[in-house]
């Protein structure tokens, strides 16, 4: 008896428990996400050029990363976002963060 029960009990534990460290991980990454973006668009504000802010988000963020800078008028809008989740044919999600700040007066 005892052992047709772990025998189902064990994989749903497992299956729950990957589920469990995959939204960690996302939670993570979404952190840095909104860390690079915020970092970057600070250093993108102070007059900073564009490798410089790239380099600070690229350092940031988590891996595979893609770096967006906008500067308007109202100020500079640095969008950070990655493709996290999915083991092998499962899907994964989009995860993105956006920063804006003002650009600091140069007078």
């Amino acid at each position: 008896m005892v052992t047709a029960e772990l025998a189902v009990a064990i994989p749903s534990v497992v299956l729950v428990l990957a589920m469990c460290l995959v939204a960690v991980k996302a939670g993570i990454d979404q952190i840095r996400c909104v860390d690079a973006a915020r970092i970057a668009s600070r250093s993108a504000a102070r007059g900073d050029d564009s490798d410089t802010v790239r380099t600070l988000a690229a350092r940031a963020a988590p891996d595979g990363a893609r770096v967006q800078v906008d500067a308007g008028v109202q100020g500079v809008r640095v969008t950070v976002s990655v493709r996290t989740g999915g083991w092998g044919a499962l899907p994964g999600w989009e995860l993105s963060a956006t920063a804006v700040t003002p650009v600091e007066s140069t007078s």
